[in-house]
């Protein structure tokens, strides 16, 4: 049986501050849709924009790219680890609001819980780590300010403010995390995790799964050990979306390899 540990609850006025922060920056990326990114190239960002924008759920372009990639398909099955906020900044939220798609959010932070249960009734939530080991504990650092940051790496969230507080969470690998919600195959699956995306990946099998696309954020410090793992194991760029949004990767199967 999976094991569950106590963790740290935030007083009252934590509470407070960390729901008025996270309401006022999914109020703000509801807003600034249209806004340019940093990176990539206008002509790639405007044809996606034209034909699915000019509003958008994600931080980057991922959700033009994913609606782009299943040519707005319904009823597929996503996992999204590092899910955080239900709608703001979110790569599955039009996926099952808009084409009726459904699966797993997995966030350490479980303050996004509630809103998940209220604002995503097709999404299960699950408040784990994942990682190349199960069944541990793992040190996570988030912004008091800025809860839509985290990361497993202090230095890393510290880069984007001062106030990071320590929080600790059970990890889980992403095979038994499936194994445990008894899922055989997926559709897509999006990974934000703040530079541990390649421990993460040590714990998953990518050819049993064999997801139609990844999406997987890709520090420069970390980017190297992502593209050889989805070499390893059969999986290609794809190139078409490599100018549009160079904050993350996008991977599919190789169509050379039979299934």
């Amino acid at each position: 049986m999976r094991r569950w540990w106590n963790r740290p609850r935030f007083d009252l006025l934590e509470t407070a501050v960390v729901s008025a922060v996270i309401g006022l920056l999914a109020f703000t990326a509801a807003r600034q849709y249209a806004a340019p990114f940093n990176g990539g190239d206008p002509d790639e960002r405007a044809a996606l924009a034209k034909k699915y924008g000019p509003e958008r759920n994600s931080e980057h372009e991922e959700e033009w790219v994913l609606r782009d990639f299943f040519g707005d398909r319904r009823d597929g099955v996503f996992v999204d680890v590092g899910a955080n906020h239900y709608r703001a900044f979110n790569n599955t939220y039009y996926l099952e609001t808009a084409l009726g798609w459904s699966g797993l959010a997995i966030e350490p932070l479980t303050t996004f819980a509630d809103d998940y249960r209220t604002h995503r009734p097709r999404t299960r939530f699950l408040p784990f780590f994942v990682s190349d080991a199960s069944d541990q504990l793992a040190t996570m650092y988030y912004l008091k300010s800025n809860p839509l940051v985290t990361s497993s790496e202090k230095a890393f969230t510290e880069r984007f403010g001062s106030d990071a507080v320590a929080m600790q969470t059970p990890t889980i690998t992403l095979d038994d995390l499936l194994a445990g919600e008894h899922i055989a195959a997926f559709d897509f699956m999006s990974m934000d995790i703040e530079l541990a995306e390649p421990k993460a990946l040590r714990g998953f099998d990518v050819e049993r799964f064999r997801p139609k696309l990844v999406c997987i954020e890709a520090h420069p410090e970390v980017r190297q050990q992502i593209l050889d793992y989805f070499a390893r194991h059969h999986y290609v760029i794809v190139g078409k979306y490599l100018r549009a949004d160079t904050a993350n990767l996008y991977f599919a199967p190789d169509p050379a390899v039979p299934n």
